[in-house]
């Protein structure tokens, strides 16, 4: 079991790593943090260069602390955090990744809110550093906080599309 929970929070960990990297440079294929930044804006949300900034650093920190196994339930509720944001983004397209969906993101929260319920493994940093098991309760916060503070996030970032004359509409359901 703690091979295979060491497996999953290395290829996931460092997926979501690899991912707020692209957002901040141009390492991995990323279009750096100007592309980042036009990202968030071709997407809806305000904030710009700081909105792409706190993103790809709260993508790449979860990322790494995820694959080290170090403070998992914090590390999980971030990425399910910027994972709950991703997902909002992608929604109106649909489930499947063929189309753009939130299939990809929806995974990447789950798997997020596993880790926090199962904990890292013996082969983590929580474990050497003797920080677990963590308390159920501690778990269950993460998986409620994550999620909550990606719907949080886009309720105070996101801005509704301009209508032709620079008139905003009124926001709508995603």
């Amino acid at each position: 079991m703690d091979a295979g929970l060491l497996l999953l929070r290395l290829v996931v960990g460092l997926l979501i790593a690899g991912h707020g990297v692209q957002k901040v440079s141009h390492l991995l294929g990323g279009e750096g943090l100007a592309g980042g930044t036009e990202e968030f804006r071709r997407d809806g949300f305000r904030g710009g260069r700081l909105t792409a900034v706190v993103a790809g650093g709260s993508q790449i920190g979860a990322g790494l602390f995820l694959s080290a196994g170090l403070l998992t339930p914090l590390a999980a509720t971030a990425a399910m955090g910027v994972m709950t944001v991703a997902g909002t983004v992608k929604w109106s397209k649909g489930l499947w990744v063929q189309h753009d969906g939130y299939e990809y993101p929806l995974v990447l929260v789950v798997v997020a809110a596993s880790l926090a319920l199962t904990g890292p493994g013996r082969w983590s940093l929580d474990q050497a550093l003797g920080l677990t098991p963590w308390p159920l309760w501690i778990a269950v916060a993460a998986i409620v906080a994550g999620p909550l503070s990606g719907l949080l996030t886009r309720a105070v970032l996101y801005r509704p599309p301009a209508a032709p004359g620079g008139v905003r509409h009124a926001r709508t359901a995603d």
